[in-house]
């Protein structure tokens, strides 16, 4: 019996079927508008890194014919094959997506689906509907990934754009449209639909026998029984052509000629000269902003799928007209820096102050801050999280209380307290540890608990803090823009503007008390902080303010 996938759910193939050779349906149709689906093979930068791994209709197969473009039948709009003990090393991930030919919107669509079949019998189903999305042109609906074995995700989740800004969202290039002259001549079989060359032909090997003269499909794969596939739609023989948000306009008269020398970009409000928009000093290029070392993605990789980097704070949005210049498109144009940013993720920052958790994902509420709900959309509930009587006698006596409320259902829900920055942490079976006060909110499925800091030479003899571990993560708010340094036998921070650290990191409470120093004036004021120690690669995260 299949089973039924929702957003955000994923599991192991061998869990699924102990087959490798498998057959992937695509179903989605809306009046009067046309889809492209494709296939894309990425890199472990999940970025498109050699272009014959874009299947598609005008590519039908990779070079080892790993991944091949079927067509329609069995009721689904496009098919493929995925042969997953072929795909080469440097393959990581195979995402399918669907993108709208032309003017049109997701919310469009009617129910589909994208399933997986295995000896033409269906293991897994992800259905979907136009409900689930809004103005997005393309979707990524299900994925192929490797993590230590393959995997699938039901991903469901699309940015504005058609198929061109989904090729550039993983890196590729967009092809221009070549001349009449070096078309194919008429007549010729539209290759995105024809049967991959070469040997016999591989359609019987794909589908249940229709008919007692048809072969027998090997017990390897196969897919349901075949419906007569129609004749290519005369879209697919021209090149696909993104469309325009707004009409186009008259010319500015405040454009720039063709040809004229561009002036030097002068550097915005709060940016740095010499630093991307967005780039927090001293953070490695590449690195996504608010993600610590160790945590999630590793360094230089790409933000997540249609991510957009955020803008300096003080600065400009990009695509903002000048001041004193036209804007020229309106109030949608004037509007579009400030969307809504949805790039298929759990956890998604909008700005530096304004965090989106889509609850559908993961399938796990989210407890957060008391109060720090800003928006919501879709169907969700908020709750009271009690602590519990022992859970409150340790929060009055460590100050590492937290007032927390627990959100369920299916929606996103946008988080945000007092301007303060957030930066989501994701762990991965590994452990950080926060103040309570920086924490805004957290996936309940992280176990969490009050630490103490060994020290000596004050009252008390020690400090305590927050230590979550787990798969989850934890989003931590900071006053101003945080630095993240390494941990060295010789690092020392003020107790009081340190945010977090590396749980491996050992730390010592040091005291500078003195009863001959303080019983005159002129103190310094620094009399307690923390030691920190550990081996390469432990952390620290200080904030530019002190409570």
């Amino acid at each position: 019996m299949a089973r039924e996938f929702q957003r955000g759910h994923k599991a192991k193939i061998s869990d699924l079927t102990p087959g490798t050779d498998l057959y992937v349906g695509v179903q989605i149709a809306a009046p009067g508008l046309t889809f492209d689906i494709s296939c894309f093979g990425l890199d472990a930068n999940e970025q498109l890194s050699d272009d014959r791994y874009f299947i598609f209709f005008n590519q039908p197969k990779s070079p080892e014919e790993s991944v091949q473009l079927l067509g329609a039948q069995s009721g689904d709009t496009e098919s493929f094959r995925v042969t997953l003990d072929r795909i080469p090393a440097n393959i990581h991930r195979l995402s399918f997506t669907a993108t709208i030919d032309g003017a049109g919107q997701m919310s469009q669509v009617g129910p589909g689906y994208i399933r997986i079949v295995a000896g033409g019998e269906e293991v897994v189903r992800y259905a979907f509907n136009g409900s689930e999305f809004s103005t997005e042109r393309a979707v990524m609906l299900g994925d192929f990934y490797l993590k230590d074995v393959w995997r699938f995700a039901a991903v469901g989740q699309g940015f504005d754009g058609g198929l061109d800004a989904l090729l550039k969202n993983f890196g590729g290039e967009v092809a221009e449209e070549e001349p009449a002259a070096a078309q194919p001549p008429a007549g010729g079989a539209a290759p995105g639909f024809a049967p991959p060359p070469g040997g016999p032909a591989p359609a019987p090997a794909f589908g249940a026998p229709a008919a007692p003269q048809a072969p027998q499909p090997p017990p390897s794969f196969g897919v349901p029984p075949q419906a007569p596939a129609p004749a290519p739609h005369p879209m697919h023989g021209a090149p696909t052509v993104t469309a325009p948000m707004t009409p186009p306009s008259a010319p500015s008269p405040y454009a720039q000629p063709p040809g004229a020398p561009q002036a030097p970009q002068q550097p915005q409000f709060g940016q740095i000269p010499g630093q991307a928009p967005g780039q927090i000093p001293g953070q490695p290029p590449g690195q996504v902003p608010g993600q610590f070392p160790g945590q999630g993605q590793p360094p230089g990789a790409p933000a997540p799928y249609g991510q957009p980097t955020p803008p300096p704070y003080g600065g400009q949005p990009p695509g903002m007209a000048q001041a004193g210049q036209q804007a020229g498109a309106g109030l949608q144009a004037a509007l579009q820096p400030y969307r809504e940013a949805a790039t298929g993720q759990r956890w998604t920052p909008q700005n530096q102050q304004l965090m989106r958790v889509d609850l559908a994902m993961g399938g796990t509420p989210v407890l957060a801050r008391q109060g720090s709900m800003v928006m919501y959309q879709g169907k969700v509930e908020f709750g009271y999280k009690s602590a519990g009587f022992a859970g409150r006698i340790v929060g009055n006596a460590t100050g590492q209380e937290m007032q927390l409320m627990r959100c369920s259902g299916r929606g996103q829900v946008f988080l945000a307290e007092e301007g303060s920055h957030l930066h989501p942490i994701e762990l991965q079976g590994d452990a950080v540890c926060v103040s309570a006060e920086n924490v805004l909110a957290f996936d309940e499925s992280l176990q969490y608990e009050v630490r103490r800091i060994e020290g000596h030479g004050i009252p008390g003899g020690a400090l305590f803090t927050m230590q979550f571990q787990g798969t989850g993560t934890v989003v931590v708010k900071t006053h101003g823009v945080p630095v993240v340094l390494p941990v060295t036998p010789t690092t020392f921070a003020d107790c009081n503007a340190v945010v977090a650290w590396s749980a491996a990191s050992q730390v010592i409470l040091s005291s500078q008390v003195r009863l001959r120093r303080n019983a005159y004036p002129g103190h310094s004021g620094e009399t307690v902080n923390l030691q920190f120690r550990g081996a390469p690669g432990n952390f620290i995260v200080v904030q530019p303010y002190e409570v």
